[in-house]
């Protein structure tokens, strides 16, 4: 892994998000407001929503909220206002604290990022500022936009609450032919997961088309033959626990959400998803003393593909998110316990 330079200049940013209402959906209600949001908001991390809340974006039927903590019913309206919220960067770490992003490898085409859980990759309609793109740039001037003018350096995405590794493109010829790798399934993805449920099967592929949920435009599912886009997944059963799993995913397409619709879809749902919950839904309970996990427990581990200009195989591995090992090491002591016949 390289080290980073010394932290030089800064810039203001301002982060803003669009002004919106919703109503609370029946699957939410009772929910805290924060994790509300977060569901509603898929592309914004849980630490902007609750910054937004303690700006004062937020209104509840036109009330501000007491705390992020308030409980919200279906049917209540909520609303976000138009607050900016401004942060001076330094070399990519900003006022608040962040730390500096952790870079896997750098040359002069490509960037490889262990991305934090939390962190949007791009700026969107309704988040800007503290984007991995734009802390990229900050890091390391001006990126190839292949994708958009707003997304500079991007040539894949992971879902804001993913952890793990990203590729971004640095000069026009690499940022154009990674776009096309990731496309046309030239790169090898891994993933770990930690679910609800004992897996079945040690191997098992997913084939599963999926297209936008009916009725939910913001959301995707599975869906019926002649429908939707192809999705495939193999998966491999890491460890078995009392009511849980830990497995790997390999991905063969790189459909929307596709690992968290396609785990969930086989009634295996990823520990702390709040939108893709499997026909349990609210039910599935976490144990007693089980450590935070306030985002879906999936982790993008591993990355192997072609170098886009010199054609020198690249292979990466990114050590699992701390919230996730923790996870793991409270499941196989409790393991144990259950297996000596304590409570």
């Amino acid at each position: 892994m390289l080290a980073l330079g010394a932290a030089v200049g800064y810039e203001v940013c301002v982060s803003n998000l669009t002004p919106r209402t919703f109503s609370v959906p029946d699957e939410l209600d009772g929910e805290r407001l924060d994790r509300v949001l977060v569901a509603l908001l898929e592309d914004v991390s849980r630490t902007r929503v609750q910054e937004l809340i303690q700006d004062g974006g937020v209104r509840i039927d036109g009330e501000p909220p007491e705390r992020m903590s308030t409980r919200v019913e279906a049917g209540a309206t909520i609303e976000l206002l138009d607050v900016a919220r401004s942060r001076v960067r330094y070399g990519g770490v900003d006022e608040a604290g962040e730390a500096p992003l952790v870079i896997v490898h750098e040359d002069e085409h490509v960037i490889v990022i262990d991305k934090p859980a939390g962190m949007v990759s791009h700026p969107s309609s309704v988040v800007r500022g503290g984007t991995l793109s734009e802390r990229a740039v900050a890091r390391f001037g001006p990126l190839p936009a292949p994708q958009g003018e707003d997304r500079p350096g991007v040539v894949h995405r992971l879902d804001a609450d993913t952890s793990g590794l990203i590729v971004l493109g640095r000069s026009e010829a690499a940022a154009t032919e990674l776009v096309r790798m990731f496309r046309d399934r030239d790169v090898a993805k891994r993933y770990l997961a930690i679910v609800f449920g004992v897996p079945r099967f040690d191997t098992d592929w997913i084939d599963s088309a999926i297209g936008r949920a009916p009725g939910r435009p913001d959301r995707m599912s599975v869906v019926d033959g002649g429908q939707g886009r192809e999705a495939l997944t193999y998966y491999e059963t890491r460890e078995r626990f009392d009511g849980f799993g830990y497995v790997e995913c390999k991905p063969t397409t790189g459909r929307t959400h596709q690992l968290r619709v396609h785990l969930s879809s086989i009634e295996h749902p990823l520990v702390g998803d709040r939108v893709y919950r499997g026909r349990r839904g609210l039910r599935r309970n976490i144990p007693r003393g089980a450590p935070p996990m306030t985002r879906h427990a999936l982790h993008a581990s591993g990355l192997a593909f072609a170098h886009p200009v010199t054609g020198e195989r690249l292979e990466f591995e990114a050590p699992l998110a701390a919230d996730m090992e923790a996870w793991l090491v409270f499941l196989r002591e409790r393991e144990q316990r259950l297996s000596a016949g304590e409570s």
